[in-house]
């Protein structure tokens, strides 16, 4: 950043931070899917596939608070890679995490028309085509275009809209969440929780490979960094509240959802969630409320994308990796506004593709983002050994051990995805398809990147990481 009318503005407090991540992992997969994933594994095997995504995730959040006070730098992973692993794998590594942030704002984008089908039976009209089965309708398609223009215009005006924004909806959601999961311990049943396991293994891990993209959210935070005013250890300490915080909340939404409903039920259920909503409080009306806190989860969720997305756009344009014009800010409201502009037109046409991207979006959004945990574990660790001495302002205690055993289990989660070592693979053609053509992509543009600046990267992000450390630490 070369002078303070082409900066960040750091306003950003502990609040703020935590309602950031929180809000982005809690979104409308805990509405849409609790049913599914307590069915799917069992109420137990459900909750358990959840504690072991988490445990992984909390491993990679160790790593991730670590970096990000040591590197609090717009573009997160972009810089601990590339200290790490170097330019090449800070570009993979960074790519992949912005097809995982795109995916969710494009879910967010689907997510929401088919949530006002709940609130508004029958409000499709004027069919447009069909896509794998689904008839897409053109109303149905303009909720979906308006939610994204909304969310894309706060991010426009500025990070303090975004979190206002962030803060009031993610209140909401939880006041909800909450009156939810107390409501099923007075008046659902144990027996209802029958059976607690299905399918053993396998069932275990068809629920345990949809938690990485549950819990994507947490890596917003490094994202933001140069727009976040606390003390740096306290980012760190923030980030993994914000991960234990989803891990019991995912736990505890299908703890109750299969109290308040029976394995039938739910199986039955066009949206279990909101059905058990209704059981618990013997009403109708409590399913509509429960929606509406499933919708205070996609804005919070899609809000938070946004401004994750934006700033590794930012922060690769402005080591020259990508296009300059995704590195500008804006003048007057200090947002990357030509990538918020860019995400939007994404957001604004997924929903042209009907519902069936709801599956496919979370599984190829799923995996780039694994791949890029993998890339930010190895990093740690590398650092751990290349820089023991980088200041850490959070240190992770057994450093070595955290990141081999971090590396290892995001390793484990990239092969649940591979065709031939997991039943839940990959699907071909969709949604190797998107993983396929944003790595053409991706490859196309560090081709480009190379032919028009050479090395240019390397020197750009050193020199912000020597400012940083010299403006610190005088060093």
């Amino acid at each position: 950043m070369s002078s303070e009318n082409n900066s960040l503005v750091r306003v950003l407090g502990r609040w703020d931070v935590l309602v950031l991540a929180f809000g982005a992992m809690i979104g409308w997969g805990w509405v849409v899917l609790a049913g599914e994933w307590a069915n799917t594994g069992g109420s137990l095997g459900g909750m358990l596939a959840f504690l072991l995504g988490g445990i992984m995730v909390i491993f990679i959040g160790l790593a991730y608070a670590e970096l990000t006070t040591a590197i609090p730098k717009a573009g997160g992973e972009l810089f601990f890679s590339w200290r790490g692993l170097g330019v090449g794998a800070s570009f993979i590594c960074t790519w992949a995490i912005i097809l995982g942030y795109i995916s969710v704002v494009a879910f967010e984008a689907v997510a929401l028309p088919t949530v006002v089908e709940y609130i508004v039976p029958g409000y499709k009209v004027g069919y447009l085509w069909t896509i794998a089965g689904w008839d897409v309708y053109a109303t149905w398609v303009l909720v979906g275009m308006l939610g994204s223009v909304l969310v894309a215009v706060v991010n426009y005006l500025g990070i303090r809209p975004a979190a206002v924004f962030q803060a009031t909806l993610t209140a909401g959601l939880a006041i909800i969440g909450v009156m939810f999961i107390t409501g099923s311990l007075f008046t659902g049943s144990t027996e209802a929780m029958q059976p607690f396991f299905v399918d053993g293994w396998k069932g275990i891990v068809a629920v345990m490979v949809m938690t990485p993209f549950m819990f994507v959210g947490f890596d917003v935070i490094p994202q933001a960094a140069e727009e976040i005013n606390i003390p740096y250890r306290s980012i760190g300490l923030i980030l993994l509240a914000s991960v234990l915080m989803a891990v019991a909340w995912y736990m505890f939404i299908i703890f109750g959802v299969s109290r308040a409903l029976p394995f039938e039920a739910r199986n039955f259920a066009s949206l279990a969630t909101a059905d058990a909503m209704a059981a618990v409080f013997k009403s109708p009306v409590a399913a509509k409320l429960l929606i509406l806190g499933g919708i205070c989860g996609i804005m919070t969720s899609w809000n938070a994308f946004y401004i994750g997305g934006s700033r590794a756009l930012y922060a690769m344009a402005r080591a020259k990796m990508l296009p300059e014009f995704l590195g500008a800010l804006h003048p007057k409201y200090k947002t990357p506004h030509n990538a918020i502009i860019l995400i939007g037109i994404l957001s604004t046409l997924a929903p042209l593709l009907g519902r069936k991207m709801l599956v496919w979006l979370v599984d190829a959004g799923g995996f780039a983002v694994v791949v890029a945990w993998v890339l930010v574990a190895a990093s740690f660790l590398a650092l751990r050994s290349k820089e023991p001495q980088m200041p850490r302002p959070f240190l992770v205690p057994q450093g070595k051990l955290v990141g081999t055993i971090a590396v290892v289990l995001s390793g484990f989660f990239v092969l649940l995805y591979l065709p031939g070592v997991s039943p839940a693979a990959l699907v071909w053609p969709y949604e190797w398809a998107m993983v396929l053509g944003w790595s053409l992509l991706g490859l196309i543009f560090y081709v480009w990147a190379k032919a028009a600046y050479g090395n240019a990267a390397d020197g750009i992000l050193r020199g912000i990481v020597v400012d940083h450390e010299k403006s610190t630490y005088g060093r």
